[in-house]
């Protein structure tokens, strides 16, 4: 980030960056919105917005607000013009084809498992006992990421690869391991596999749905909380297989007494352990991704987390053989979980100072209005927002919708380039999403007006 108002603005030869004093807002001056002094609170019916009735228009996304302040280009995003070919829907259709097609036979695996393990009746009474855990771990790791939810396919992907792809692979691995250990004369082969190789084989590949998403969908990847919800969904869909078989197997020897026993270890008492363990790798990914500056910073990240990940697994495994489970459980689990919580807490407000502090510069250039900034710096207010815009009509829902998760990524990515962190378009993907915000705000604002 440049260290003084008045610097060139990344990207724009001489170009002012955003904070320059006097900048002037990008519509009419004194044109009521929520949150100035005198102006109705979004919620309130009649309450007035800019671009409501009397107020006018604001400028276009390609008229700056300023002279001096640089024009983001029109997004592709909002191109009306067609691509003239059929490869992006063919190259849609084949990632989607493909994406089926592994999951697809993931599931036939499990299924054939559980069949020949377990039975139909079984592994269905399992099956519908392992769900319960599921709505209470899903809907806590995706109230994280209030302030800039993800697309829901790739939470989908997160937890489905969590539940299929990872479960199938550890199961072959660790069962190989288990063979090996077998074979070289060690007592009690099951143990040394459940310490040495669940672990390392479990948590790499919860953890390779994360790394997928960072890869090949990296706008959708800002940081830390980003890496903690997508590790959690993951770890959330392996927890659901795998307490399947558990449960199904327990209920298999020892009736409803061992079911019984099982679902309270495993679904009442550590809901949350897996998932858990995957969020450190999440967050490793995270930092690799928001604060990282080099390659090898990147790596030492994501392999931190990782290490973290196992090592937390490993001791839970290792207090289930050993026998002290719940002694450890009192001991060590319950203060980790404690832990991560307050460390949730305090990443959510670290998110909340980023989009306040990122977006005030943009405030300050005049592509957003201060109040607008201290809305989407709260979860509070930006649901007023979305109340409010949802009594308008359905296109100004969506639009402040839009316009709010718009925000929010330009905040996460300015924090990304200040810190040098930040991916290869980075310049490019502001102006789209300067564009889009601009494009947004203009069609709610002008949709009052009709």
């Amino acid at each position: 980030m440049p260290p003084h108002p008045g610097a060139p603005h990344p990207g724009v030869p001489g170009a002012p960056h955003p904070g320059v004093p006097g900048a002037p807002y990008p519509g009419v001056p004194g044109a009521p919105y929520p949150g100035v002094p005198g102006a109705a609170y979004p919620g309130v019916p009649g309450a007035p917005y800019p671009g409501a009735a009397g107020a006018p228009a604001r400028p276009s996304p390609t008229t700056p607000p300023h002279s001096t302040v640089y024009t983001p280009q029109p997004a592709t995003t909002y191109s009306s013009a067609p691509n003239a070919t059929r490869r992006p829907a063919r190259r849609r259709a084949l990632t989607i084809g493909i994406l089926l097609t592994g999951f697809l036979l993931c599931w036939m695996v499990l299924a054939f498992v559980y069949e020949i393990d377990l039975g139909v009746q079984t592994a269905s009474l399992a099956a519908a006992l392992a769900v319960i855990p599921l709505l209470v771990v899903v809907p806590a790791f995706l109230s994280i990421d209030r302030l800039e939810a993800e697309p829901r396919r790739y939470l989908l992907f997160a937890f489905l690869f969590g539940a299929l792809c990872a479960s199938v692979g550890s199961l072959f691995l660790n069962t190989s391991m288990d063979v090996l250990f077998a074979r070289s004369g060690v007592k009690d082969p099951d143990t040394w596999a459940a310490i040495l190789s669940a672990p390392p084989v479990e948590e790499g590949l919860k953890g390779a749905a994360i790394l997928l998403i960072l890869l090949l969908r990296r706008k959708e990847f800002d940081g830390i909380i980003d890496g903690v919800v997508y590790a959690g969904l993951a770890g959330a869909g392996f927890a659901f297989s795998e307490n399947i078989l558990y449960l199904g197997r327990a209920y298999s020897d020892y009736g409803t007494r061992g079911l019984t026993s099982v679902f309270i270890l495993r679904c009442v008492m550590a809901p949350f352990a897996h998932p858990l363990f995957t969020a450190c790798t999440g967050i490793g990914l995270g930092l690799a991704a928001s604060v990282a500056r080099t390659r090898t910073a990147r790596i030492g990240f994501g392999l931190g987390g990782y290490a973290c990940a196992v090592l937390l697994h490993g001791i839970w495994n290792l207090s289930a053989s050993a026998g002290t489970y719940m002694r450890v459980y009192v001991l060590f689990q319950v203060p980790v979980f404690i832990g991560f919580i307050v460390l949730l807490v305090m990443l959510r407000r670290r998110e909340t100072r980023l989009v306040r502090q990122h977006l005030s510069q943009y405030a300050d250039a005049g592509w957003l209005t201060h109040p607008e900034v201290g809305m989407l710096a709260s979860t509070a207010a930006r649901r007023a927002a979305r109340t409010w815009a949802k009594g308008q009509s359905p296109t100004a829902a969506q639009s402040m919708r839009s316009f709010q998760d718009a925000a929010s990524d330009l905040a996460l990515l300015r924090s990304r380039m200040a810190h040098g962190a930040a991916e290869a378009n980075a310049q490019e993907r502001e102006h789209e999403l300067l564009g889009s915000i601009t494009v947004h705000r203009r069609d709610f604002a002008g949709r009052l007006r009709s």
